[in-house]
């Protein structure tokens, strides 16, 4: 998994609590997200990485009456799934979460799931799936940012490499970042959350949410489960 992939938590965060809010005329059946505590699965994933792309990274976002309380990354190497082997493209064997999409989107996400549950012990109430792609172009239909108060062109990757000092990966010396990986992605989340306050910005990115949704690059399951918390949630609130 390359640096670039590593850091969609941030933009998946926003979309998931604010953005998708857009898209609630398609959903209309699934349990209510926005009463008592949930938890949803996110899924990160390099589209064309291989067939239906590479699951490069996981979180479950944990939600206390629909608003965005905590999240858990979840590393997928080494997670397999209990029963079920993987695609026989791939060789048969154990299913890697890495690659429980292989053979179909739909299938996969529940696949996901299971793997995630039956490794880490958390269960999730909804999945949802958001391609590199979704995530790049919902960010450029906002530049430029203001990050921490100043005005950047830089990619979503560049802002989460300034401040990253990428404990724990091999080849980060000379890296000039001082924080963790999540206060990192946070410096993101504050700067989208603190665009979205500006009623302009909120609409294009609900029209780019829109169009990566139409095109297949953010997927939910069971999408009714969004219906009332997308439709109520503001991105903003995050800020």
């Amino acid at each position: 998994m390359t640096r670039t992939k590593k850091l969609i938590i941030a933009i998946l965060i926003v979309i998931l609590i604010g953005l998708l809010a857009s898209i609630y005329g398609a959903l209309n059946t699934g349990p209510n997200l926005t009463q008592e505590n949930k938890d949803i699965l996110l899924l990160t994933s390099d589209k064309y990485e291989q067939s239906n792309g590479g699951v490069d990274m996981a979180f479950m976002i944990h939600l206390e009456n629909g608003s965005f309380a905590n999240y858990t990354p979840v590393y997928p190497g080494g997670m397999t799934h209990p029963t079920q082997p993987a695609s026989s493209a791939l060789g048969g064997g154990k299913m890697f979460l890495h690659d429980c999409l292989y053979d179909g989107v739909d299938d996969g996400m529940q696949y996901a799931k299971e793997i995630v549950e039956a490794n880490t012990n958390l269960t999730a109430d909804a999945v949802v799936l958001v391609y590199d792609e979704g995530v790049d172009n919902i960010i450029d239909s906002i530049r430029p940012l203001k990050v921490d108060g100043v005005e950047t062109n830089l990619s979503a990757t560049d802002i989460i490499r300034e401040n990253d000092a990428y404990n724990g990966y091999a080849g980060n010396e000379g890296v000039s970042g001082t924080m963790s990986r999540s206060d990192a992605v946070m410096v993101l989340v504050k700067a989208l959350a603190q665009a979205a306050a500006n009623p302009d910005k909120k609409a294009t990115m609900i029209q780019a949410a829109l169009n990566e949704y139409s095109k297949g690059n953010i997927v939910m399951k069971p999408e009714g489960s969004f219906t009332n918390l997308l439709a109520t949630k503001g991105i903003e609130s995050l800020g």
